[in-house]
């Protein structure tokens, strides 16, 4: 599902960031697979490999497979790797908001972004999911609503055909459907609980003075 991290018009007097994630959903979990981000008319998208024998660094730039840069948006890139599964995407925002980083990061299959040693006078007028700079809430497109349930917060911000498509191509789901929620991991046990008289809380605490292969058949 592809989701806006973080995004604001105004970065860096004007020139503008924005930061989107593709997630990969593994039955009960999901993990960011690609990462994405603009400052100004620059595009990096960096993602992983879930090969161990995979030694290239896989990223795009301006929409071009590796393509030559050691700048974004002006800001000077740094690309390293430690020679097999993980590499790193330094951007140095220290012209602009001294000592402050935006890293992307990818380890086997796994991207990461990190916003470091952050400040009000950069980041404080981002929205996106990493909710409000100041007060940490998560908050609703109109930039107002809060809302509390984390797989609604995520659909609210899954990009919409307005947003512009930050990745070199498109994967499912895309809106207008919604991104798929994972499985409830004791959605099995919980269902069989429902249709007992006794609650999970009861059947813990039973299986809590059980052992060995007693307590198994209990929770099953």
């Amino acid at each position: 599902c592809d989701m806006i991290l973080a995004k604001d018009q105004n970065f860096a007097d004007g020139i503008g960031l924005e930061v989107q994630i593709r997630t990969k959903l593994v039955r009960f979990w999901s993990y960011i697979k690609r990462a994405a981000i603009r400052i100004g008319d620059d595009i990096l998208e960096v993602e992983g490999s879930p090969d161990l024998e995979d030694r290239d660094t896989h990223y795009w730039f301006n929409f071009q497979y590796q393509g030559d840069t050691n700048s974004i948006g002006g800001f000077p890139l740094k690309i390293t790797t430690n020679g097999v599964q993980k590499r790193s995407f330094d951007i140095d925002l220290s012209s602009k908001f001294p000592g402050q980083k935006i890293v992307i990061s990818s380890f086997r299959e796994f991207t990461r972004v990190d916003f470091q040693h952050t400040t009000a006078e950069a980041f404080g007028n981002t929205v996106g999911m990493m909710g409000d700079f100041k007060t940490g809430n998560l908050l609703a497109r109109d930039g107002v609503s809060e809302i509390g349930d984390f797989m609604a917060f995520g659909n609210e911000w899954q990009l919409l055909p307005a947003d512009d498509m930050l990745f070199h191509d498109k994967s499912e789901p895309q809106f207008p459907k919604r991104c798929i929620v994972p499985e409830d991991p004791q959605g099995q046990r919980r269902r069989r609980l429902d249709e007992s008289t006794i609650t999970v809380e009861e059947a813990e605490a039973a299986c809590a003075k059980v052992v060995g292969a007693d307590a198994l058949d209990i929770k099953d």
